[in-house]
């Protein structure tokens, strides 16, 4: 990727681009990965909605995976009939669950109590199912731990009702980021140890998604684990990646906007701020940065140009001192950044820019004052 040759052709920034040929790279990857172990593939909206990734994830993909109303109704649109639309969320309401039950093929329920509520409104609509909850955690940061205590997401496997002919399916999602298969086999592991032959009474499970597919090398555990669940079980296995499709294929461009010293540190404002990419503050994490040189003899501090203290991207070494003007360009954003942008402090959203498989690159949004305005 020339990205010194995409920050010259960038009309102002901040702008997010997206890759198609990464994004068609990683559809690929999944597509591949479903002809050799039999699962079928959804993808998760809720990492990026954009239109055009959704009509490319058709085109590779099973279906699409939603997590309300509103989502459930863009995948209906851009998929009509010829795939199938999963939901589930701690959210379903009961005045929007009709038209829910409607629009996907599959709707699995977050709770007990959900379920004995709802299900009676969405027989013959779709095939139900319940999130489990195993109870195995991968993450040291609660925030971000599905099977935390006292969790919201999912029912218990020991408080699992005495299975019913409308429940169908089984659902789990306890990772993020991974880049192996050893949670994925854990906790199927543990279904088989807690349901055993119960598993045969389903006709699905959906395994979620937060496996990073393109960054993982043998994929031999996942095929094994899909055939064996297919064979012994008779169960269809469902995957729903999201950032493993569009996290590396999204990138942040900005430009340097002042620079200062402050307590004898090289500070750089950009044009962008952390509520452009929030997951920057909920994670503290610095993303990867193209231009940084770990072997640089120059130190910054990017702070992005919000009146937050902490709007802060972290410290970079550079081969040369930054000014203004300089653009620089963050990497592996394009999941969960630009849904979660927002306008704080009044500052505009970053436009939007497709950049095709043949390196042309096309503006296919932005935004105004009046967008700002209408919000309010």
């Amino acid at each position: 990727m020339d990205f010194n040759g995409l920050k010259a052709s960038l009309k102002s920034t901040p702008a997010f681009v997206f890759d198609e040929k990464v994004l068609a790279d990683n559809l690929k990857e999944i597509a591949n990965l479903k002809k050799k172990s039999g699962c079928l593939a959804l993808y998760s909206i809720k990492a990026l909605p954009l239109e055009r990734v959704l009509k490319m994830a058709k085109e590779h993909l099973d279906g699409l995976s939603a997590s309300s109303l509103f989502e459930a109704k863009l995948a209906k649109e851009i998929l009509a009939d010829t795939g199938a639309i999963h939901i589930t969320t701690p959210g379903l309401k009961e005045n929007e669950f009709k038209e829910i039950a409607a629009l996907c093929s599959h709707i699995t329920f977050n709770s007990n109590n959900q379920c004995q509520r709802l299900q009676r409104k969405a027989i013959n609509e779709a095939s139900l199912g319940l999130r489990v909850n195993p109870k195995l955690s991968y993450s040291n940061d609660l925030r971000f731990d599905p099977c935390r205590p006292y969790s919201k997401l999912g029912v218990a496997l020991d408080r699992l009702p005495r299975l019913t002919e409308n429940i169908e399916g089984l659902h789990f999602h306890t990772v993020f980021s991974n880049t192996d298969y050893q949670a994925l086999e854990n906790t199927v592991r543990l279904l088989e140890q807690k349901l055993g032959d119960q598993l045969t009474q389903f006709k699905w499970i959906n395994l979620g998604g937060g496996y990073l597919y393109h960054q993982i090398g043998n994929h031999q555990p996942f095929i094994n684990l899909v055939t064996k669940l297919k064979a012994q079980y008779a169960l269809e296995v469902y995957i729903e990646p999201g950032k493993a499709i569009v996290g590396n294929a999204g990138y942040l461009v900005s430009s340097v906007i002042d620079c200062f010293i402050s307590d004898g540190k090289n500070i750089a404002v950009m044009d962008t701020s952390v509520n452009h990419n929030p997951e920057v503050f909920e994670y503290q994490k610095s993303p990867e940065l193209f231009e940084a040189d770990s072997q640089g003899e120059y130190s910054c501090l990017l702070v992005g140009s919000s009146c937050l203290a902490g709007d802060i991207f972290g410290e970079y070494q550079f081969s040369s001192p930054l000014k203004v003007g300089d653009r620089l360009v963050f990497l592996n954003v394009g999941a969960y950044s630009l849904i979660k942008a927002n306008r704080f402090n009044g500052y505009n959203l970053p436009d939007i820019y497709w950049l095709g498989i043949n390196n042309d690159l096309v503006l296919i949004k932005q935004d105004n004052y009046q967008n700002y305005r209408s919000q309010w």
